[in-house]
């Protein structure tokens, strides 16, 4: 259950936070409708996404990115078909979360929640972790818990999983 846990974190991870040149989130992305035609542009975008995020991550100042970087991270998610680069966050955050509950070998999907509080009761009921290593993890596990959301559209789940080795290969 370890790698599912790692998994989930970093999702939450990805979810939550955003590219440097925006505010820290918050609060949990909001959850849309997802189409084929959002996931297949997110598909599309990564490469030309993540060219853009390497130049502004090597960029003498990652904290306060030039307005170069923003007009260019525009220009992709409107070269994709996103009204906005919110829009494609929106899209990344609703695939993550879904991707995140997936499992990589038999593509079946559980609930974020429900993985956690089994993750929980394995923690807790293995000896051969160590107390000291235990409770560590069992408070990230309950924060986990507290912060993950049930999936409000599951035709998100669906679709993500029929996309599943693209949206993978893409963020690979």
């Amino acid at each position: 259950m370890r790698p599912l846990f790692h998994t989930l974190v970093a999702a939450a991870a990805i979810t939550c936070s955003t590219f440097p040149n925006a505010a820290p989130a918050q609060q949990a992305p909001v959850q849309i409708g997802l189409t084929a035609k959002h996931v297949e542009a997110f598909i599309a975008a990564q490469k030309d996404m993540s060219a853009v995020v390497e130049k502004m991550q090597s960029a003498a100042s990652p904290d306060r990115p030039s307005p170069k970087y923003d007009a260019e991270i525009e220009a992709v998610t409107k070269k994709y078909g996103f009204k906005n680069f919110a829009e494609y966050e929106a899209v990344a955050a609703n695939i993550s979360m879904v991707m995140a509950a997936i499992d990589p070998q038999t593509k079946s999907f559980t609930d974020p929640q429900a993985a956690i509080r089994k993750e929980i009761e394995d923690v807790s009921a293995d000896k051969t972790i160590p107390e000291n290593e235990k409770k560590p993890l069992l408070d990230e596990l309950k924060e986990a818990l507290k912060s993950a959301q049930p999936i409000q559209f599951p035709g998100n789940i669906e679709l993500v999983k029929k996309y599943y080795d693209q949206i993978d290969a893409a963020l690979g």
